[in-house]
C-alpha cells in the first residue's frame, strides 16, 4: 500500500515537472492534464483508504469478539457463534517453568498474583499449544463433522477415544472424546464435549463401551441463554438412547453439585447384558464467565469424584461443553493433587503441556490457568478437613489439648486459619455517602458480588441498598440472608426486603437492648399491627417455647393490598460478649426453622443479630453443619466457617462462637444417638 502511494506520488510529479518544461499553444490546454490527474489519483487513493480502513474496522472488530474481550470474570470461554476462542501462539516457546516443592508453592503463588496476575499470564502464554501437533482427519470426515458441537474443537486422531463399528454405519466410530493421561495413570480420564442431541447415543455407547463408572460434568445444560449441552439422561424413569437403556436411580441436590446414579444396560440382538451403575456428578457452580469464586467447593467435588470411582472402572468421563476448558482445570488439579501424594511438589506447567498433547486447547484461559494454583495452595495449606461423626470426640480432645508436644493444632490455631481477607475494594455500594448512615457497625459492610438488591424507589437514588448478604446453604445458593438488626430508618427497608424476596422465616438471635444499649429496632408489633411506609405487619399468633418465641404475623403491601405469612423465631439466651450456656436450645431453633421452611417453600431464611455477623453467622453455620450431619454423616467446621466469611465480613467471630460450633454438633449426636454410629 505504501509503496503504491509512493509510486502515484512520482508519476505526478514526473507529470507536474513534464508539463512545467514543455511548450504547448495553449497555456489553457496544459493545465488541464495535471488536475485531471491528480484529482482522479486523490480519488482513487480516498476509495482504497476507505477500503483499507473498512477491512480493518472488521477485523479489529473479529480480534475484539473473539480474542481480546475483556468480561468482569474473566475471558469469554466460550462464544455465541459456537466457536472457542483460539489460544494464541506461545510468544516464548522455549521457555519453560519448573516443577515447585510444595514448601515454596505458597510464596510462588504470592509472586505470581502480584501485579493483577501477570506472571500467571506470562507463564500461562509460555504453554505451548500443539497445533500441529497432530491431525484431526476423522474429526473432520463430512460424515463426523456435524457430530462436532464446536467446529475449531477437535480430537486429535492418535487419542481420539474410537467407539465399535455399527453396521452400515461409515464413520460410526468416531466421537468427539479423547483420551487423557492422570499424573501415573495411562488414559485415566477421557475428555468430552458436552453431548448434543446427534451424539447423546454415541455418549452412551462410550461410556458402556470404556467401562466407565463415572461421569464428571462441568457445565450447565444452559448458560447465558445457549445451550452448552443436551440433557443426555431421563430426569426420571428410564430412556433408551441407541442399544443403551439409561434408568434413574437416585439423585441428591447440594449447593455446590448435583450427583445422579443412573442403571445402565445394553440390549444387544442377543439379548440384554449385566446392568452397571453409572453416578454422574455435575458441578453446577462453575460461573458463566471465569471461575469459582473459591476453590473450596470444587475441592469437596473432587473428593467426592475420587470417593465413587471404583478401582476397577474404565476411564473417568469428564466434559464441559467443548471438553477443553473447565475439562482441562479439573483433570489438571486431579493429577497434582496426586502429585503432591507422591512427590511433594507439583508441576502445573509441564502436566498441562503434556494433556495438551493429547487434546487441543486443553486449559482455556489464564483465569482457569491460576485457579488451579489456587485450588492447590488451598488443598496444601488446609488439606482435607473433613471429620466422620464417630471420630470428632477424639477431634475435639486433641484441639482442647493444646499442651501436648507435636499434636493437631490448637483451637484457637484452627480458628485463626479461618481469616481471610476482608476485601474493601468489595465494599463500594455500602460505603457511599448515601449508603453509610444505613450501616449500625462501619466495620460490616455486605460485599457487592452477593448483597441483597432492593428495588429501586421512583425518583429516589441510592434505594436499592440494605445491609445484607446472600449466604449459600448446604442445598441451596443464597439459603439464607445474614443482616443487621433493622435501625429506625431503615425498617421499612428490612420489611421491603422481605416482601420483595418472599421470606417467611425470620430468626433473631438478638434482644431489643443489650448493656442498656440498642442493638435492634422493634420491628414487629406487640399485639394488633404496626405500618411502616407501605408495609403493615399484623400479629396473629404468639406462642413461647423453652429456649424462643415464636410470633406468626401477616406482612400487607398497601399499594397492592396483598398479604404473606410470615413467622419470626426470636432466640433468647445468647449474650452479645460470650455463647449460650448450652446446645440443645439451638439444635432446637434450627429444626423448628427447617420444618417452616418445608411448609412455606425454600425461600430464604433472615438470620440477623445486631450487627449481622458473629451470633448471626454462628446460626448459620451450624444450620449448614447440622444438615449435613444428618444427610452424610460428615462435618467440616474449618471449611464452613471459612467459606462463610469468604461471602460477608466477621461471620462467627470469636473463638468462643467456633467452639460452639463443635460444642453443638457433639450435643446433636448424643442426643440423638442414630446418628452417633455412622459409618
Amino acid at each position: 500500500m505504501v509503496l503504491f502511494l509512493i509510486g502515484i506520488s512520482n508519476a505526478v510529479n514526473n507529470s507536474s515537472h513534464e508539463n512545467q518544461t514543455a511548450e504547448t499553444p495553449t497555456h489553457q490546454g496544459a493545465h488541464v492534464l495535471p488536475s485531471t490527474l491528480v484529482i482522479s489519483l486523490l480519488l482513487i487513493i480516498v476509495v482504497l483508504l476507505t477500503i483499507y480502513c473498512l477491512r480493518f474496522k472488521n477485523h479489529r472488530k473479529a480480534l475484539v469478539t473473539s480474542v481480546d474481550k475483556k468480561i468482569p470474570n474473566g475471558f469469554l470461554e466460550e462464544q455465541g457463534e459456537q466457536t472457542v476462542v483460539l489460544l494464541p501462539r506461545s510468544p516464548s516457546p522455549s521457555k519453560r517453568y519448573f516443577p515447585i516443592p510444595l514448601d515454596s508453592l505458597e510464596e510462588e503463588y504470592r509472586i505470581r498474583s502480584a501485579d493483577d496476575g501477570k506472571l500467571f499470564r506470562e507463564e500461562f502464554n509460555s504453554l505451548p499449544c500443539y497445533y500441529h501437533h497432530g491431525s484431526f482427519e476423522e474429526a473432520s470426515r463430512e460424515h463426523n463433522r456435524e457430530k462436532n458441537r464446536y467446529p475449531n474443537i477437535l480430537p486429535y486422531d492418535h487419542s481420539r477415544v474410537f467407539l465399535s463399528h455399527l453396521d452400515g454405519h461409515p464413520c460410526s466410530d468416531y466421537i468427539n472424546a479423547s483420551y487423557i493421561d492422570g499424573f501415573k495413570e495411562k488414559n485415566k480420564f477421557i475428555a468430552a464435549q458436552g453431548p448434543k442431541l446427534e451424539t447423546v447415543a454415541d455418549f452412551w455407547r462410550m461410556v458402556w463401551e470404556q467401562k466407565t463408572a463415572t461421569i464428571v460434568m462441568l457445565t450447565n445444560l444452559k448458560e447465558r441463554k445457549e445451550d452448552k449441552c443436551y440433557q443426555y439422561w431421563p430426569e426420571k424413569g428410564c430412556w433408551m438412547y441407541g442399544n443403551i437403556r439409561v434408568a434413574m436411580e437416585d439423585f441428591t441436590v447440594l449447593v455446590d453439585y448435583t450427583i445422579r446414579k443412573f442403571c445402565v444396560q445394553y440390549q444387544g440382538s442377543d439379548g440384554p447384558r449385566a446392568p452397571r451403575l453409572v453416578t454422574q456428578l455435575h458441578f453446577t457452580s462453575w460461573p458463566d464467565f471465569g471461575v469459582p469464586f473459591s476453590p473450596i467447593g470444587m475441592l469437596k467435588f473432587l473428593k467426592k469424584v475420587k470417593a465413587v470411582n471404583p478401582s476397577y472402572a474404565g476411564p473417568i468421563v469428564v466434559h464441559c461443553s467443548a471438553g477443553v476448558g473447565r475439562t482441562g482445570t479439573f483433570i489438571v488439579i486431579d493429577s497434582m493433587i496426586d502429585m503432591m501424594h507422591m512427590e511433594q511438589r507439583v508441576d502445573v506447567f509441564g502436566s498441562v503441556s503434556r494433556i495438551r498433547e493429547q487434546r487441543c486447547q486443553l486449559i482455556q484461559t489464564d483465569m482457569q490457568y491460576s485457579f488451579i494454583y489456587q485450588a492447590l495452595l488451598e488443598y496444601y495449606l488446609y488439606g482435607d478437613t473433613e471429620l466422620d461423626v464417630c471420630s470428632l470426640e477424639g477431634h475435639l480432645q486433641r484441639l482442647r489439648n493444646t499442651r501436648a508436644p507435636n499434636d493437631r493444632l490448637g483451637l484457637e490455631e484452627e480458628f485463626r486459619l479461618t481469616n481471610v481477607r476482608i476485601m474493601k475494594e468489595n465494599m463500594r455500594t455500602g460505603n457511599l455517602p448515601a449508603n453509610m448512615k444505613k450501616n449500625r457497625v462501619l466495620q460490616i459492610i455486605p460485599y457487592d458480588f452477593n448483597r441483597v438488591i432492593l428495588s429501586v424507589k421512583r425518583g429516589q437514588e441510592f434505594t436499592d441498598y440494605i445491609n445484607a448478604s446472600f449466604i449459600d446453604g448446604y442445598r441451596q445458593k443464597d439459603y439464607f440472608i445474614a443482616t443487621q438488626g433493622p435501625l429506625s430508618h431503615t425498617v421499612e427497608d428490612f420489611w421491603r426486603m422481605v416482601w420483595e424476596w418472599r421470606c417467611h422465616s425470620i430468626v433473631t438471635l438478638t434482644e431489643l437492648k443489650e448493656r442498656e444499649q440498642e442493638k435492634c429496632f422493634q420491628y414487629w408489633p406487640s399485639e394488633g399491627s404496626v405500618t411502616f411506609g407501605d408495609y403493615t405487619v399484623e400479629l396473629t399468633g404468639d406462642a413461647q417455647c423453652e429456649t424462643f418465641t415464636l410470633k406468626d404475623m401477616v406482612l400487607t403491601y398497601r399499594p397492592e393490598k396483598q398479604s404473606q405469612h410470615v413467622r419470626h423465631f426470636h432466640f433468647h439466651g445468647w449474650p452479645e460478649i460470650g455463647i449460650p450456656a448450652e446446645g440443645r436450645g439451638m439444635i432446637d431453633i434450627i429444626a423448628a426453622v427447617q420444618r417452616q421452611q418445608q411448609q412455606s417453600g425454600n425461600r430464604p431464611i433472615i438470620v440477623h443479630c445486631s450487627a449481622g455477623a458473629g451470633r448471626t453467622g454462628t446460626f448459620i453455620a451450624l444450620s449448614n453443619i447440622l444438615e449435613r450431619v444428618k444427610a452424610e454423616g460428615l462435618l467440616d467446621v474449618f471449611q464452613t466457617v471459612k467459606s462463610l466469611r469468604m461471602q460477608r465480613p466477621h461471620m462467627v467471630q470469636t473463638v468462643e462462637q467456633y467452639d460452639f460450633c463443635y460444642r453443638v454438633v457433639q450435643d446433636f449426636v448424643d442426643i440423638f444417638s442414630d446418628y452417633a454410629n455412622f459409618k
